[in-house]
């Protein structure tokens, strides 16, 4: 066979191949998308960012790109992990999982922050949605069995009514001091460096009380070693059918969703919104992940990403008025 023979063997094959990549369902989505592609979580492996995070790695993994990892990009409460999704190119490259106070609380506690939540992201889906709930360690007495009992044992030993939280400026945090206006008792707030170390100490009679997602003392509770009085839901937990609620206790104004959602950095397409949409809907709904994330407490949940925008904005002015009722910022 002669060169110019096989030359033109090879162009007219490469020919047929660039035509048939027309009939390639999506390719300008498919272009989008790199061989690997991270999401950001900003907060330590172990915990339900992380967990919820890896999960949904896992499922899309194949369908959105052959390679999905999880870069934990800690610190700043979650801010490092938003502002680098802030500043990353709207390819596919780069998912942001983050949980509700991050973009609906943090603007209201800190004197500046290096994002915009409206501007500086693009909402995809919501991931998961979770409750917060109020657990007394061995430092109360058996005989308090509900919200009044543990206000009225509060009352009675001030210098024990102890409660701690996940960090100061948390959604469990303005529970604690909501719980205390509403009961006209002083409730002394312990801020922790996470979940964990809060339960821990309750556990360990070092505070009476915790405020914090319930899958994060689900585990202890389950042991008798902690008590859990009430949930801030509208209804019972899924996780916690036989616990009431504030609002069953008569403190109605305790009641706020939590969640986590997944975002995109600013200007991504629609396109590519749209792709990875539907691939969290396919994934939130595969049983393994229910399941495990179920184990931290998170029920799985889709939306649509006009659906994530419109909680966002009620979230955001949910919090607005409650964050200065009470006249917390962390910078002060």
């Amino acid at each position: 066979m002669t060169i110019e023979r096989r030359a033109f063997l090879k162009t007219a094959a490469a020919l047929s191949a660039a035509g048939s990549l027309g009939s390639l369902p999506f390719p300008a989505a498919r272009a989008q998308v790199p061989d690997v592609a991270r999401i950001l979580a900003g907060f330590a492996p172990g915990g339900t960012n992380d967990v919820l995070s890896r999960h949904i790695a896992q499922q899309i993994q194949g369908g959105y790109a052959p390679s999905v990892v999880v870069e934990n990009r800690t610190g700043a409460a979650g801010q490092l992990a938003i502002s680098a999704t802030k500043q990353a190119a709207p390819d596919g490259r780069t998912m942001l999982v983050v949980p509700m106070a991050g973009l609906a609380i943090y603007p209201f506690i800190y004197g500046s922050l290096p994002y915009d939540p409206f501007k500086d992201l693009t909402p995809v889906s919501l991931a998961g949605v979770f409750d917060t709930g109020l657990a007394v360690g061995p430092m109360v007495p058996r005989e308090v069995k509900n919200v009044p009992d543990f206000l009225a044992w509060a009352k009675a030993n001030p210098a024990r009514a102890s409660c701690g939280s996940p960090a100061a400026g948390t959604p469990q945090h303005f529970m604690i001091e909501l719980l205390s206006r509403a009961g006209g008792v002083p409730l002394v707030h312990v801020p922790y460096r996470g979940s964990q170390p809060a339960v821990m100490d309750t556990v360990g009679a070092q505070v009476a009380a915790v405020a914090a997602p319930v899958g994060e003392f689900r585990q202890q509770a389950e042991l008798g070693k902690l008590r859990v009085l009430a949930t801030a839901t509208a209804r019972r937990g899924k996780f916690t059918p036989d616990v009431p609620t504030f609002a069953e206790q008569g403190f109605k104004g305790l009641e706020f969703a939590e969640w986590f959602a997944v975002f995109l950095p600013p200007k991504a397409s629609p396109e590519l919104v749209g792709r990875l949409n539907a691939e969290l809907r396919k994934a939130l709904a595969v049983p393994s992940l229910i399941e495990g994330v179920a184990n931290v407490g998170i029920e799985a949940r889709w939306s649509s990403a006009e659906d994530l925008a419109a909680r966002l904005r009620g979230d955001t002015a949910q919090w607005g008025p409650v964050v200065k009722s009470i006249g917390f910022k962390v910078d002060s």
